[in-house]
């Protein structure tokens, strides 16, 4: 039977207010609480957060008297007060350390080779206007006369502007990775997994500041055009020019999918493709057709949309193979659904990008989305 992420957890708060709630359902609402208190985004459709909240810790302080059930298991995927209090009461009440321990091994299911699929990390290759390719990423630093990196991200020194010819670098970042780049201009770039910019060390005053999104995924924090002279800022993509004064937004154009996102935070933006010209405003995405470049606007939610640059993934919505394409990126791996419909299943809800997969796909297992998984070497097979 199919699950309804989102009325399932409206019918687990419900069940907590009106005191019914089973401890394996406590558990899982708890887990959704810590996951939704590390950006905020408590959804509306389940009411005051602060009243769950309230009755969580309750139930903490109560001990959770549940008949005939096992401990809670919380699996730590934030460090912040609440989770912190919360672990700490549920070994006070429930078990010992030994017992937890015990516990998160007999449920854990054993996976082959695991720890082949790693979390993602700072990591980046530099390539300069020569050709040389230089490394970049956590414990190594790097500089050059105009820029330094000291590992987990790339600043290139606001030194002037550049006069004659224009040199071009490029940062690509590999799948697994994530890197942050401050551009000449003071333009801040974060780049998701599997990306590449092109841009230059320098911009040419008067001229109209342009980088180019080779592919992938970009956020942009534009510097000013009212700090550079009156320059415009233009970035190119395979399909498309977004152009801007300054201001934030998303950019999201990989290679394996058939459309372009522009994804606006605030300020305005003027997107031209195949000679159609449309402006944007804050809370709009611009969905550019790759074959056709017909461009469709809708409204979205800004904060689901650009939360990997924030550290979690928050789906609403997403189907099961759009959930896999966007972690497959992260973690590196490669993914096989046993049956087609699967890949249909839908899941709403925040997972943490330093979580391990295995406990990611244990939460799609605990909500009914996959009925178990095996990992092989890099492959993901999802049953």
């Amino acid at each position: 039977m199919k699950v309804n992420p989102q009325q399932y957890i409206s019918e687990l708060v419900a069940k907590l207010l009106d005191g019914s709630i089973t401890k394996n359902e406590f558990d899982k609402l708890l887990r959704f609480f810590l996951n939704n208190q590390e950006i905020e985004n408590w959804p509306d459709y389940l009411g005051s957060k602060e009243e769950v909240k309230e009755r969580i810790h309750e139930k903490i302080r109560l001990g959770l008297h549940f008949e005939n059930q096992k401990p809670v298991k919380v699996i730590p995927f934030y460090s912040k007060p609440f989770f912190k209090y919360a672990v700490a009461a549920s070994l006070v009440l429930f078990v010992t350390f030994t017992t937890i321990f015990k516990l998160q091994k007999q449920d854990v299911l054993p996976v082959a080779n695991s720890h082949k699929i790693e979390i993602g990390t700072d990591k980046a290759t530099l390539t300069l206007e020569d050709g040389t390719n230089v490394i970049l990423g956590n414990g190594k630093t790097y500089e050059d006369r105009n820029l330094n990196s000291t590992g987990k991200e790339l600043l290139y020194k606001e030194s002037g502007v550049a006069l004659g010819k224009v040199t071009y670098n490029y940062l690509t970042v590999p799948r697994g990775g994530q890197y942050y780049l401050k551009l000449s201009d003071g333009t801040q770039v974060w780049l998701n997994s599997e990306s590449q910019l092109k841009f230059p060390t320098s911009f040419i005053e008067g001229k109209t500041r342009v980088v180019e999104l080779v592919y992938g995924e970009a956020y942009f924090d534009v510097s000013p055009s009212t700090q550079n002279n009156g320059s415009h800022f233009k970035v190119f993509t395979k399909k498309q020019v977004v152009e801007v004064l300054g201001t934030q937004f998303n950019i999201k154009a990989y290679k394996d999918e058939t459309a372009i996102y522009t994804t606006l935070v605030e300020g305005k933006v003027m997107v031209t493709s195949a000679g159609n010209v449309e402006k944007m405003v804050p809370g709009q995405q611009l969905i550019c057709d790759v074959k056709s470049q017909a461009l469709t606007f809708h409204q979205t939610d800004v904060s689901n949309e650009v939360s990997w640059k924030r550290g979690v993934f928050s789906f609403e919505r997403k189907s099961l193979k759009e959930i896999m394409t966007v972690l497959s990126r992260w973690y590196d791996f490669k993914v096989i659904f046993t049956k087609p419909e699967i890949e249909k299943k839908e899941f709403v809800g925040v997972l943490g990008r330093n979580q391990k997969i295995e406990e990611i796909l244990n939460t799609l297992k605990e909500f009914g989305n996959i009925k178990d998984y095996e990992i092989k070497d890099k492959t993901i097979v999802l049953k």
